[in-house]
């Protein structure tokens, strides 16, 4: 059996290991972090469980740490407050990103894990099962220890081979997306293999399967092995090693192969991950501003890369060059063995230990800037400044590249780097507050609202196409991210005003006069965040129905959770629909009970198209009730 099939089948609670067959799973942890927790504890509170039904769930503060106003840490209290009252560790501001936090303290071989951030499966890194969902997803995950997901097929990724000199994890994981595309890993879990993946250490695994999220993977896993015992003994926890591996005679769905001798360093270039060519292609391309840090990568091994490239160096006096550790502890570290002073010296920028100009939170580009970014996502507009282009590289490229002010991997011979050391992480527990008070009273301030609920199916659905958009339609399209909108995630109301923004100005208005409508969508319709606001907003703007030619799995999930019909059309059929057309979905219910597709009458061109759902039985219920929630609330909390 493969390993991927191992961890799953030692946690199945219901459904058999058949790909798209739907499974349930017993959950080990949680995570979540402020940009989608705030929603994910409201859904929580109105359960109205006690505490928890995981082994460990943690709270992280590391998205929304700019405070320019109340909002963010009214958002940061209301968490603070519903962790202690349920039993949900508390991770302060400035104690790092979720993702490399949880590695460094809470990730254990063999674990299942689900975390309403999409890069949830940093942590297969670390041997485990790990996956991002919607925060209703992970608020009914907390509440009942399990999570329903369609049985994802297995693909091997066998790494062969060594890498040479300046090729890094993040080019290793940019070859697999210049191979399978943004949507190659789509229902499918990654599962890497081969001696180039056995010699590469547990931070290096964490950066490929971190990007493994821009695949559309469900989640991407490496073997435990000496290199896992290694990193947790440095964590101070070598308690909780265990050897995991695939059997000799495991079998997969699929199998490719990636020879790390052959690869260059390598360059996404906009505005997708998986646009990628080798940096001599643009070798002297002038840059305006780099970005180092992210939970792709900024561990203490790429900070220290870093710090050597820079040190005795200077920064190009036309770059700005920001810079931000991945967790208290890497800070500290650094602050210890100079290598901070080296970064600021060469005249970099130290931010807070966050994601910050990753989802747009500060640290925009200059309009029309280049940026080179060591992050996992270059989507149009996400950093905050709509007309700039992002370029996704290795730290290493990076800092080189912020020297000489210009994108590029001519490393001279003195940079070479030797062996990082494997130093006992500085562990600083004063970030983390692990406290239960069943009797704390939840704080809640003005900027946060209801969760909004959806409508339950009608026996005809009609409306009219309000918008129409392209293929790889990623959630940040539908809802952008910024430093500007990011407070008001807990406001679903305001967040309705600036849906698709940036896609189309006029759509909130036309949607308010629709009164109810559709969406329609080409391929990989939903891609990139989990963020469940996606599909909370179109809710509240009483959209009833997506349709598409096919979905990214997350936010297929959402849409069902909110009570909003995903509809999968054929290419061909795309074209018969058009903004502006009045439509309406017939026999709709019985279509939903019966598995059979839903015929939907264009009454503007009076044409006629089909479009399947293939839902679970569950997934069934939700929609009949309007959404997860309202089936959970209506059922007495019988159907968690």
């Amino acid at each position: 059996m493969n390993l991927a099939y191992k961890i799953l089948a030692s946690k199945l609670v219901s459904g058999e290991l058949v790909p798209g067959q739907e499974i349930g799973i017993r959950l080990d942890q949680t995570l979540t972090q402020d940009s989608t927790g705030t929603m994910a504890y409201l859904q929580l509170e109105a359960m109205g469980i006690d505490h928890v039904a995981v082994d460990k769930a943690v709270a992280y503060i590391d998205h929304n740490m700019l405070q320019t106003g109340f909002e963010n840490m009214d958002d940061h209290e209301f968490i603070r407050s519903v962790a202690k009252k349920h039993g949900i560790v508390f991770s302060k501001p400035g104690n790092g990103v979720c993702h490399q936090l949880h590695l460094e303290n809470f990730a254990k071989p063999g674990k299942t894990l689900i975390g309403s951030d999409s890069h949830t499966p940093t942590c297969g890194a670390m041997g485990m099962i790990a996956i991002g969902a919607g925060g209703l997803d992970v608020a009914v995950g907390m509440a009942s220890g399990i999570y329903y997901l369609s049985c994802p097929s297995v693909m091997q990724v066998v790494l062969k081979g060594e890498k040479p000199a300046w090729v890094s994890a993040k080019d290793i994981i940019l070859a697999v997306l210049r191979k399978l595309s943004v949507k190659g890993g789509v229902n499918k879990i990654i599962e890497y293999a081969g001696t180039g993946a056995a010699s590469l250490s547990l931070t290096e695994r964490a950066t490929i399967c971190n990007m493994g999220a821009e695949l559309g993977a469900t989640t991407s896993i490496f073997p435990s092995d000496e290199h896992t015992r290694e990193y947790l003994l440095l964590q101070g926890r070598a308690e909780d090693y265990i050897e995991l591996k695939a059997d000799d005679d495991a079998v997969y769905d699929e199998t490719i192969e990636i020879d790390l001798s052959q690869l260059v360093p390598l360059v996404a270039q906009p505005h997708s991950p998986d646009a990628v060519c080798e940096v001599s292609q643009l070798e002297g391309m002038l840059i305006d501003q780099v970005v180092i840090g992210s939970c792709t990568n900024s561990s203490f091994a790429d900070m220290m890369k870093v710090a050597h490239l820079l040190k005795g160096r200077k920064v190009a006096d036309h770059v700005s060059l920001v810079i931000a550790p991945g967790s208290s502890s890497i800070l500290a570290m650094l602050a210890e063995n100079g290598a901070l002073a080296a970064m600021i010296q060469a005249g970099a920028r130290i931010l807070e230990c966050g994601c910050g100009p990753c989802i747009g939170m500060g640290q925009a580009p200059k309009s029309k800037g280049v940026s080179l970014r060591t992050i996992n996502r270059n989507f149009k507009g996400r950093s905050g400044t709509n007309d700039a282009n992002v370029y996704l590289v290795s730290p290493e490229v990076a800092a080189l590249s912020a020297i000489k002010g210009y994108l590029s991997a001519q490393f001279d011979e003195d940079m070479y780097l030797a062996e990082i050391p494997n130093i006992p992480f500085i562990k600083n527990p004063h970030f983390f507050i692990n406290e239960y008070d069943s009797r704390q009273d939840v704080i809640m301030g003005p900027n946060i609202k209801p969760v909004p609920r959806g409508q339950k199916i009608a026996d005809s659905i009609s409306g009219e196409v309000v918008l129409k958009v392209e293929d790889n339609i990623s959630t940040d399209h539908i809802v952008p991210s910024d430093s500007k909108l990011l407070p008001y995630r807990s406001n679903v109301e305001h967040l309705a005003k600036f849906a698709f923004s940036k896609v189309d100005s006029e759509f909130y208005e036309r949607a308010v006069l629709a009164k109810q409508g559709f969406i329609v969508g080409g391929d990989n319709y939903g891609q990139g965040s989990s963020r469940e606001h996606a599909a909370l907003v179109p809710s509240y703007l009483n959209i009833r129905g997506v349709i598409a030619v096919s979905f990214a799995r997350i936010h297929r999930s959402n849409l069902i959770n909110n009570g909003i019909l995903p509809l999968v059309i054929k290419k061909e059929d795309y074209e018969l629909l058009s903004k502006g057309d009045q439509l309406e979905l017939v026999d709709v219910k019985n279509c939903v009970e019966k598995d059979r597709e839903i015929t939907i009458l264009n009454k503007t061109t009076d044409k006629t198209l089909k479009a399947e759902l293939n839902l679970s039985q569950r997934e069934k219920q939700m929609l009949m009730y309007g959404g997860l929630l309202n089936m959970i609330k209506e059922t007495g909390g019988q159907k968690i």
